[in-house]
Parts: structure tokens; C-alpha cells; sequence
């Protein structure tokens, strides 16, 4: 009977056993997949501490399997790439190891190195920020702004192009994060108050919401305010309203209006020699590698060449954006015919202009004083050397062999230090209110304190950096030897290797800094132009122009992000709307550097300032630019 009774329960026990070893495994099997999990977190917690460390090691076998200068300087070129790539260290930072690794493997003496970081290019760009900054303290910038937007009217497709040419003429002398820090509110504003019901735009008010970023009518001091001064904090407005809250018409407009503005600032910058730091890397580049050049890339130079083609590509960028967010029908997009409700609803929208305009007050003494040193630097710089005619460089102050001494940098430290000396209000005898009865004159229109909390240190870094790269590639005979790598590519048409290069580099830029993919491949197109007696320019120029845009993505630059970061885009919008203009930016290049870039560089012949100690001779037929 017991017998009976424990087969009974035989298989039952045998299920618990079961169970209990199948509950014993997965406890098992959870906590090694817990402890791999954790193991991954740890790994990517701490993942650019363990690239700062294995990628050297890891390029190691480069240096020490070919124990030559070409490989050292190679080893140190790599390194700094694939930093800058991946973040694993600041890129000021990245940009410091020449002066540590050149030295200490013998292609450079210290010395040598740290001369490379305070060229005349660093000076152009610290004296051309200088002016920036007075211009973004005193708010110029925005006076300016909100007066060509009543110019322009709020009609749907002059809206654009009235945010479009304010942005790009405000991205062409201060940086595009601090212009697009200021017009993203505006624009938003101004989309608010369209999007308003019918019945506040027949009532008439102006919703204060919208009075963004109210300035006192004039500053009384040169204290550091970092809402109204700082690059990329000062958006106190409103944000979009979800999509769910408009029309599919409005919403479509509204993302219009944002990537307008980010991507003027982008084409802005292309125009003058300060406007982005590439450009200023091609000057730098151009003075290490070819010291002989006659000053080719010069203010003048660079803005009869590139400010036609920021021309063009706002243009076409413009009827782009209008093509895909507003549609085709061109009489509704300029108002042409509108319906009264529609008249009302813009000038509703026309009223927060116009109030924001009111809030600036009179023109202070300060922005008077700024703005007449900013229209002196200008001329300066389209004077000092324009080539077709005597400058005041070629009059003033030239050597005994006709060579200018002051370069556009002289010009800028120049006016920037004019700006620690000219008062912000009219000189006169007033009381400090701390202490009365004493006498207190009026700040000056800039403060170290405000230059050294706005000065990006880190850009002058990174450009030192580049330089020194450049040199040191040079010096260790690293460029040589590209150049006879490259030599292949002399059997390739020149326009298309210059249409892949663009290509290239309008791809790599979205993923990368654009003043650290010019650093790298610059030096290297110089080597191969050199290699197969092509104008270096003819290669240089369209790389540093192609490598501002960046329009696809949002981390691709800071104007993205920003607009980005206000809502009722997704990535998909940028992307789709970038993509197109990538193409254009690329085809307006191709037709800049084969047209009127060729009279203006000449282009079409292999300069004599080009041939380098390792260049002997050229082809008997050297591939040449097309004569425009």
C-alpha cells in the first residue's frame, strides 16, 4: 500500500525537481546577464576614459614597426582625429598635444611648436570678437534685426526671407550660435502671435507674453548680463505649441520659419574671413604651408569671392524652404489677394515687431560708438590691401620692398582696443550712487570681464592646433609623402575631384566639428594639389566652403540645435529639408571655384609661390582649373 502510494506521487516529485532545478538555473542565468548588464553600463560609463587610453596603445605598431618621422607625425595625426571624432577629449584639448608629442619625438622643438599657436589668424579672430561682443552687449544686433523685419513685412514667404537676410547678415560679423540664440524668439514670437484665434486678433492685443528679452532702453553700466549676452541661454520665449495645437498649414510654417533661421546662420557665415572658423583655418593654413604667397586669402579676397555665394545659396535656400513648407502657390505665400481676416491676423503679428522695436528705445550713446567702429574696422579691412588699387597698408605702411607690414589682424586688435577706451555715455561729471558726492565717469563700452566670460579660448586653441599640425606635417615630410601617394589623381579631371571632395566633406561635417575637419584635410589636399601641380586653392577653397553646410542634423552645428531644441521639429524635417540644400550648397560651389573664383585666385595656372623644397617640377601637362 505504501509502495502504491510513493509511485504515486513519483512523477510529482520528480516535476518539483525539476522546477527547482530549472528555478536554481534562471536565478543563475539572471543574475550573469544582470552582471553583464552592469558590466556594459560600467564599460560605457566610463567609455571615453578607456579611448583616451587604448587608442594610443592601440596605435602604437605605427610608430614603432616604422621608426621614421613620416610615421611619428602620422601617429600624432591619427590620434588627434580620432579624438576629435569621438569626444573622448575637449577639442582645445586635443588640439594642445603638438606641443607636447612633436617635441618629444623629434620632428619639432617646443619653441617652434608654440609659435604656431598666436599666428596673425588667432589675431584677426580674437580682434574681430572683440567687436562681436560689443555688438551682442549693447544689443545692436537686435536693433537691427527687428528694424529690417518691419522693412520686410510679415507676408508668409517675405517673413522667411526677412529672418533669412537679418540672420545672415548678423551671422556674417558675430557668431551664428548668438545670432540664431536671437532670432529663434523673435521668430517664434511673431508665429505665436499668427497662430492666435480670430478673436484676439479682432480684439487687437498685444499678449505680453511675447515681450521677449526686455533691454533697458540704455545700459547704464558694462556689467556681464548673461541673459541678454550669453550665446546660447537667451531663450526666455515661448516655445512652439504642439502640433496638436494647429492647423497642419500652421505647424508646416512654423517649421519653416525655425530652420530658416538656423540655416542663414550656416550660409552667413560663409561670407567674410571671421564668419566661421573654418575660413580662418584656410587664411592660417595657407600662411604655414605656402609662406611665399603673395597674402592670396585676404578680407577683400574672401568676401568678393564667397559673398556671392552666400548670395546664391540664401536665395535658392529660400525658394527651397518655401517649395517644401509653404507649397507652390506663390500669390498666397506673398499675400497677394488675402482674405481680411488674414490682413488682420498679420498685423497682429506686425504689432509684436513693432513693440519690441518700441522697447529698445532711442539709439544709446554706446551703440552709436559701436556701430561707427564697426563700419571704420570694415572699411579697414576692404582698404588695407585691395589689390586694384593702393590700400592704406600699400601707402602708409609698406617696407622698402613694397611688402605690408599691417595685416587685417593689425586692423581688428586695433579697433578692439578702441572699445576699452571709448566711454559708454558721453563723458560728463556725475555722482556715484554708492558713494555720494564723489565723481564717477562712465564705463567703457567693453570690460575684461565681459571679454574673457564671451571669448571662445577654446576656438583659438583649436586653430593654434591645426597650424601646428600643418607645420609639423610639413617639417617631419609627412606632406610629401601624400603628395606621392596621391599622384594617381592626376588623371583625374580637377572638377571632379573637387565635386567628390565637397561630397566628402558636406557628409563628414554633419557628424564632426567643421573647423576640426578642415584642420585635418586641408594639409593633406595642399600635399596633393602640390603632387600633381594643381593650384592649391583650386582644392583648398570648396573643402573650407563645403564644410559649413551643415544642415541634416541636429548635432551638426549649434544653429540646430538651438532651433531644434524649441520644439515642433523632428529629425526627419531637418534631414529632409538639409539634404536638399547639401546638393545645392555643393553645386553653387562647384560653380563659384570653376567661374568667377578662376579670374579672381587664378586658378587655371600652378603658382610659383606653391612649389615647395620637395616639388621640383611639374608635368610637362599639368591638370589645370577650367577657364571661366
Amino acid at each position: 500500500m505504501v509502495n502504491t502510494g510513493l509511485a504515486l506521487y513519483k512523477p510529482a516529485l520528480g516535476y518539483l525537481l525539476a522546477l527547482l532545478c530549472l528555478w536554481s538555473c534562471s536565478s543563475r542565468l539572471l543574475e550573469a546577464v544582470h552582471t553583464m548588464a552592469t558590466c556594459w553600463q560600467g564599460l560605457w560609463a566610463y567609455r571615453m576614459y578607456l579611448l583616451v587610453f587604448l587608442l594610443p596603445i592601440s596605435l602604437l605598431p605605427l610608430p614603432i614597426l616604422v621608426p621614421r618621422k613620416e610615421a611619428y607625425c602620422a601617429y600624432a595625426i591619427i590620434l588627434m582625429a580620432l579624438f576629435w571624432c569621438t569626444d573622448a577629449l575637449p577639442l582645445a584639448v586635443t588640439a594642445l598635444l603638438p606641443l607636447c608629442l612633436f617635441p618629444m619625438m623629434g620632428i619639432m622643438e617646443a619653441s617652434e611648436v608654440g609659435l604656431e599657436y598666436l599666428k596673425d589668424t588667432n589675431v584677426l579672430f580674437i580682434g574681430g570678437l572683440l567687436l562681436a561682443i560689443a555688438v551682442e552687449h549693447w544689443n545692436l544686433h537686435k536693433r537691427i534685426a527687428l528694424r529690417v523685419l518691419l522693412l520686410t513685412g510679415v507676408r508668409p514667404a517675405l517673413l522667411i526671407l526677412g529672418f533669412m537676410v537679418v540672420t545672415a547678415f548678423l551671422s556674417m560679423w558675430i557668431s551664428n550660435t548668438a545670432s540664431t540664440a536671437m532670432m529663434v524668439p523673435i521668430a517664434h514670437a511673431v508665429l505665436q502671435e499668427l497662430n492666435n484665434t480670430q478673436s484676439n486678433v479682432e480684439e487687437g492685443s498685444d499678449n505680453p507674453t511675447f515681450e521677449l528679452q526686455e533691454p533697458s532702453p540704455q545700459k547704464e553700466t558694462s556689467k556681464v548680463d548673461e541673459k541678454d549676452n550669453g550665446q546660447a541661454q537667451p531663450l526666455p520665449a515661448v516655445p512652439l505649441e504642439s502640433g496638436e495645437h494647429m492647423t497642419q498649414e500652421q505647424l508646416r510654417f512654423s517649421q519653416g520659419m525655425s530652420l530658416c533661421v538656423c540655416y542663414s546662420a550656416s550660409i552667413g557665415g560663409i561670407a567674410t574671413l571671421t564668419g566661421t572658423t573654418p575660413n580662418l583655418v584656410l587664411q592660417g593654413q595657407m600662411t604655414s604651408l605656402f609662406p611665399q604667397n603673395p597674402n592670396v586669402v585676404n578680407f577683400a579676397s574672401w568676401f568678393g569671392f564667397a559673398f556671392p555665394i552666400m548670395v546664391i545659396l540664401l536665395l535658392l535656400s529660400w525658394l527651397w524652404l518655401q517649395i517644401l513648407f509653404l507649397g507652390i502657390n506663390f500669390r498666397k505665400n506673398f499675400g497677394i489677394r488675402e482674405q481680411e481676416h488674414e490682413q488682420q491676423r498679420k498685423q497682429a503679428a506686425y504689432r509684436v515687431i513693432q513693440t519690441q522695436y518700441r522697447l529698445l528705445g532711442p539709439m544709446s550713446f554706446a551703440e552709436k560708438a559701436v556701430f561707427i567702429l564697426f563700419v571704420i574696422l570694415v572699411l579697414l579691412w576692404f582698404t588695407r590691401e585691395p589689390g586694384f588699387f593702393h590700400g592704406w597698408g600699400n601707402l602708409v605702411f609698406s617696407d622698402a620692398s613694397g611688402r605690408v607690414m599691417v595685416s587685417d589682424g593689425s586692423a581688428s586688435i586695433l579697433i578692439g582696443v578702441f572699445l576699452f577706451m571709448v566711454p559708454s555715455k558721453i563723458p560728463g561729471l556725475t555722482q556715484d550712487p554708492d558713494n555720494p558726492g564723489r565723481l564717477k565717469a562712465p564705463p567703457a563700452l567693453l570690460n575684461w570681464k565681459l571679454v574673457n566670460k564671451k571669448m571662445p579660448w577654446n576656438i583659438v586653441l583649436l586653430l593654434g592646433g591645426g597650424y601646428a599640425l600643418a607645420k609639423g606635417s610639413e617639417e617631419s615630410g609627412l606632406s610629401q609623402w601624400l603628395g606621392n601617394k596621391l599622384m594617381p589623381l592626376q588623371h583625374v579631371p580637377p572638377p571632379a575631384t573637387v565635386f567628390i571632395i565637397c561630397l566628402l566633406v558636406a557628409t563628414f561635417t554633419e557628424c564632426t566639428s567643421n573647423a576640426a575637419t578642415t584642420t585635418l584635410l586641408l594639409p593633406i589636399l595642399a600635399s596633393m594639389a602640390q603632387a600633381i601641380c594643381l593650384h592649391p586653392l583650386y582644392v583648398m577653397l570648396p573643402c573650407t566652403l563645403a564644410s559649413s553646410l551643415a544642415f541634416m542634423l541636429p548635432v551638426a552645428t549649434p544653429p540646430n540645435a538651438i532651433v531644434f531644441s524649441f520644439g515642433g521639429l523632428r529629425v526627419s524635417d531637418m534631414a529632409r529639408a538639409g539634404i536638399m540644400l547639401n546638393i545645392i550648397g555643393v553645386l553653387v560651389i562647384m560653380l563659384a571655384i570653376n567661374s568667377w573664383g578662376v579670374p579672381m585666385f587664378q586658378l587655371h595656372t600652378f603658382p610659383s609661390w606653391a612649389h615647395s623644397n620637395s616639388t621640383t617640377h611639374c608635368l610637362a601637362s599639368p591638370p589645370t582649373a577650367p577657364s571661366p
